[in-house]
């Protein structure tokens, strides 16, 4: 039987108000005077218990452009609350430095995961252009912060790095058992230097990414054919996002499992992490309100939860197994553990991340000894590495083949430089990785561009104050979850000439106001689609080997151009990531 929860909740919140209007003006009457005179970054109108009103004719997935607006009125730091929680959005490069890196250890915690922050792009967007680049939101008693200002978001990245390291509780991930033992989820502690220092040393590390280069190689084959194929057909041209999505989730299955599996089984592990991804992003928002509550009257969405993780454990849980039982071969063999040599059944790979986790060892709650890791946190661990290194890759590829398909001189001379620096005579099948990396700067030059227009993700992982910071003028108080706003940063008209527009050379020596970008965000914040401070991104040296390496083959393979009466159109869509809401459709020419 399904009910309507929304009378339910009515009630509940009329029985509730009085009490916690009580509390949160008690609440509110002990903040006032932190910060030395510093306030609270600026937002509409909002009342107890209920947070912001405009939340009332407002849906979440208006966000960005809300955001946008109250930036526009109020200053590149704003706040909303919804409910009595806070949250801050900061879309200042100066005040985002400050935050992330300079007090990066108080902001690197993450707020509870009760609802998608990615769902609320649109509603921000309106906020800032009337509340200006920094506002607030309250989310039940959660206080957020949306920071759209890359001066704010460096000062709070890099400047306040150690106090807003931290992370929220993971309310969703909670709901369905999960631990928060994970690169993402985890507060700003030992568990986190642990696990992240894993994957830097273990597995993104250059001596272990090299071990890695005949799956690329691998992966480039898959990838080329199977746009071949597609493109062999001109009457049905081809979707290139799930060719990409596709291939990239081969290569990260590979490199997370150690195995080369067959397309079916491939296959079926991605679905299973589309629908996790789906769950979190879709079906979680109900748990942003009272979630101690809204589990018992919306059960059926815990439930579906739990169908999907344990789909996912099925399928994970015999490549971990297997890992497992050829580390215990390899220890009773004497045969070394660490060859960097592929088997001769051309499937295993010597080494993986999962290999990586089964030597991690924690401290028990009680201090005294270590454990492994539970199979629910391998399968957690596993999850963040597949979906971290496919969406985000696979999303970006689209953009920037959008791009050159829009732009083809751009194209044309990107293909010239691939010729010009990479020919030596023979005929080679691809452009080496080396090539990609290191002999080509206009295709860095293009990749950066791409990143600066089009990030994957439009808002980085929630932050978490761990105490009282000031930055760029602005309180961010003890547990504010506060969120940076990448894809505003990127595309500010005060620090971007032309920023609408696709320019590579603005990259180059010499080319204009992109030369010698820190895309680290270490000494400033101009761009920033990997994060920056403390909790920057792990692999961003593997995923710029990723997209050099598959764009220079792609383009190296194939002309591509538009599909005549299907012209390429860059609104954007929400899903996982920020996708062409229109997917790119294609024509492509062998090259000779």
């Amino acid at each position: 039987m399904t009910i309507d929860a929304s009378p339910w909740l009515l009630l509940l919140v009329a029985f509730l108000f009085p009490f916690v209007v009580l509390r949160s003006l008690r609440s509110d009457g002990k903040g006032g005077g932190r910060g030395g005179g510093c306030r609270v970054p600026p937002g509409p109108l909002a009342v107890p218990v209920l947070g912001n009103l405009l939340w009332l004719w407002h849906s979440p997935a208006d966000l960005e452009p809300l955001l946008r607006r109250l930036i526009a009125r109020h200053g590149p730091v704003v706040s909303l609350r919804v409910g009595s929680r806070l949250s801050i959005f900061v879309a200042d490069r100066r005040v985002a430095h400050a935050a992330l890196v300079e007090r990066g250890a108080a902001l690197a915690d993450r707020p509870p995961d009760e609802h998608s922050s990615a769902n609320l792009e649109p509603l921000l967007r309106r906020l800032i252009a009337r509340h200006g680049p920094v506002v607030s939101l309250r989310v039940g008693s959660r206080l957020s912060i949306f920071v759209a200002d890359r001066r704010v978001a460096h000062a709070a990245l890099v400047g306040r790095g150690a106090a807003l390291a931290d992370r929220p509780p993971d309310v969703t991930h909670s709901l369905l058992g999960e631990s928060r033992n994970t690169i993402t989820r985890s507060g700003y502690g030992p568990v986190w230097r642990l696990l992240r220092r894993n994957l830097v040393v273990e597995t993104t590390h250059p001596s272990r990414v090299r071990l890695f280069a005949p799956a690329r190689s691998w992966v480039r084959r898959v990838l080329v054919d199977k746009l071949a194929d597609a493109g062999a057909h001109p009457a049905s041209p081809p979707r290139v996002l799930e060719v990409f999505r596709y291939a990239m989730f081969s290569l990260l299955v590979l490199m997370c499992f150690g195995e080369r599996l067959d397309e079916a089984a491939v296959r079926a592990i991605g679905a299973a992490q589309h629908d996790f991804l789906l769950y979190l992003g879709r079906k979680t928002s109900v748990f942003m309100f009272y979630p101690a509550i809204t589990k018992h009257l919306f059960r059926g969405r815990v439930h579906l939860g739990l169908a999907v993780r344990r789909r996912q454990k099925e399928l994970f849980m015999p490549l971990i197994n297997s890992r497992r039982e050829r580390k215990k071969q390899i220890q009773q063999s004497g045969d070394p553990a660490a060859s960097s040599e592929k088997k001769d059944d051309n499937t295993t790979f010597n080494h993986s991340y999962v290999d990586t986790l089964l030597t991690i060892r924690l401290q028990d709650v009680d201090g005294d000894g270590d454990r492994a890791l539970t199979d629910d946190e391998m399968v957690s661990l596993c999850s963040e590495f597949l979906s971290a290194g496919t969406d985000t890759t696979a999303t970006a590829l689209q953009w920037i083949m959008a791009e050159l398909v829009k732009n083809p001189s751009i194209q044309s001379k990107l293909h010239d430089e691939i010729k010009s620096k990479t020919s030596d005579g023979d005929d080679h099948d691809e452009i080496t990785e080396d090539d990609a990396r290191n002999n080509l700067p206009y295709l860095k030059a293009v990749i950066l561009e791409g990143l600066r227009k089009h990030p994957p993700m439009h808002l980085l992982l929630p932050h978490k104050a761990a105490e009282d910071v000031e930055v760029g003028g602005y309180l961010i108080p003890k547990g504010a979850t506060v969120n940076f706003m990448v894809a505003e940063m990127g595309r500010d008209e005060k620090e971007w000439e032309k920023p609408t527009e696709f320019i590579p050379e603005r990259f180059m020596a010499g080319g204009g106001d992109g030369e010698d970008v820190d895309v680290t965000g270490s000494r400033e914040i101009r761009m920033m689609p990997f994060g920056a401070g403390r909790r920057i991104c792990a692999a961003l040296s593997v995923a710029m080997l990723h997209l050099e390496y598959f764009v220079a083959n792609m383009v190296k393979e194939f002309e591509w151009k538009e599909v005549a009466g299907d012209e390429v159109d860059f609104a954007e869509r929400l899903e996982f990531t920020t996708v062409m809401a229109k997917p790119l459709r294609v024509r492509l020419i062998k090259r000779a």
